[in-house]
């Protein structure tokens, strides 16, 4: 693909450019800032726009700030004769074939990782086994969509050996686009969930778009790395043409295999590869007996580059999170199981089975809505309802507008004001609580208050 665009310079005159002689530019000014209150010396400004802001119009004040150049979509932002404008068809598409081109000036390997659930988590732990011998370059944080992945890719420099590419998905076609700029060779899914249906508008949307990174890899001949106990992993893997696969799961006949020994309330597990007798076990610091899939897809990709399970053992044992993902959080008054980042059905679910078995008491759970789930909302968040009735929690509390409509004599708040004036006036003590939501619903305000 040819990406053209038209370039400004003093003479006034246009002047198509492709990708390839602005990259000339980009390696002469290696810094490409989106937000003109930060603008390096010298760095190139990229006016993207959002829902509330438009970039083209603070492009000349990014260039007064330090800026060598700024790239705008909207020629009524060029200023006659001022040869510091590049003007292109359109920012965020001029961003993502820069970020594609100075990804291909790397041959390493790129891994590609995506999922419902888990995909964050997973990324940091694969990265944490791979930087035991090599030096990686990850997504940091959830740089995961349109914006987060070009700004990944242009992070990679001579030093890296290995990339850890994180991909979100909430529309069909969504990880299409991502993968044309990312060109992973090899890659992952962690599982496929009923979540963002208001976008995918089913569950099937979800596999297809989800899949599209399974389509790629069979294209370009990748290697996926298949997580065996999944069925709607293994049924999507089946359903392409794809030659390379290494298996992880709880089954036998995965060439990595893990087993769940404890989890009160850290996971700890044991894995073996395929024929081989020695069985290593990993005391972690998740929470969660479904984080064993994560482990194992870890294990899995660092064998695959050659770490061996000594080092590998050793990165996963060090690695504590602090992303309200799985995190226990101790305070004077309770221990907090905090997973207040997202939420959706699936990783609820998850999150009240592992609960329902740790052998703590008394437990309480704060769960809040599940967002973007169309016109089965209702429907998910009473199955969320119902399924409570048989974990054994002393004390739920329920927050946000969509459990405000379930059938349940369970307390009720209809946002976080209500939880936080209710903490001011009886803090629970003594507690294991569970906290999990979807991240608009700011549970993750509360571990501060319990």
């Amino acid at each position: 693909m040819t990406f053209s665009f038209f370039c400004t310079f003093a003479t006034n005159k246009q002047q198509k450019m492709n990708i390839k002689q602005l990259y000339q530019i980009y390696q002469e000014h290696p810094v490409i800032t989106t937000d003109s209150r930060n603008c390096p010396k010298g760095s190139i400004f990229i006016a993207l726009k959002g829902a509330s802001f438009n970039g083209n119009k603070f492009a000349a004040m990014a260039l007064d700030k330090g800026c060598a150049f700024a790239i705008v979509d909207e020629k009524e932002f060029v200023p006659e004769g001022n040869d510091h404008f590049i003007l292109v068809e359109d920012c965020l598409t001029t961003f993502k074939e820069l970020a594609r081109e100075h990804r291909r000036q790397f041959d390493i390997p790129v891994i590609g990782i995506t999922g419902t659930n888990g995909k964050t988590t997973t990324k940091e732990l694969v990265s944490a086994v791979l930087n035991e011998c090599y030096t990686v370059m990850h997504t940091e944080g959830n740089f995961n969509n349109d914006v987060g992945v070009p700004k990944t890719l242009l992070r990679l420099n001579a030093e890296h050996e290995i990339a850890v590419v994180e991909m979100g998905a909430s529309h069909p076609g969504d990880i299409e686009k991502l993968v044309n700029y990312v060109e992973p060779t090899c890659g992952m899914i962690t599982n496929v969930g009923r979540a963002h249906l208001l976008g995918f508008g089913s569950f099937e949307g979800v596999k297809k778009t989800k899949g599209e990174l399974y389509d790629f890899l069979g294209a370009h001949n990748g290697l996926v790395f298949l997580n065996e106990s999944n069925d709607n992993l293994v049924d999507m893997v089946q359903q392409r043409d794809i030659n390379r696969v290494i298996t992880y799961g709880e089954d036998e006949e995965a060439q990595i295999r893990g087993e769940v020994i404890s989890c009160s309330p850290f996971l700890k597990f044991s894995w073996q590869k395929l024929g081989d007798t020695h069985i290593y076990e990993v005391q972690t610091h998740l929470i969660g007996s479904y984080n064993i899939d994560n482990m194992l897809a870890a294990i899995t990709i660092g064998l695959h580059f050659e770490v061996n399970p000594q080092k590998i053992n050793h990165a996963l044992e060090n690695y504590i999170p602090s992303n309200n993902r799985s995190q226990l959080t101790i305070t004077k008054s309770n221990k907090l199981i905090v997973d207040a980042y997202n939420a959706n059905p699936s990783s609820i679910a998850a999150a009240l089975q592992n609960f329902k078995v740790m052998d703590v008491s008394p437990k309480m759970a704060i769960l809040g809505d599940m967002r973007e789930l169309g016109n089965v909302s209702l429907e998910e968040h009473q199955k969320v309802v119902d399924m409570l009735k048989d974990c054994s929690i002393d004390q739920i509390w329920l927050v946000g507008e969509e459990f405000g409509k379930t059938d349940c004599n369970y307390k009720k708040f209809k946002n976080i004001d209500e939880v936080k004036a209710e903490i001011a006036y009886k803090k629970p003590e003594g507690y294991y609580i569970l906290i999990k939501g979807s991240n608009s619903i700011r549970l993750f305000e509360l571990p501060e208050l319990l």
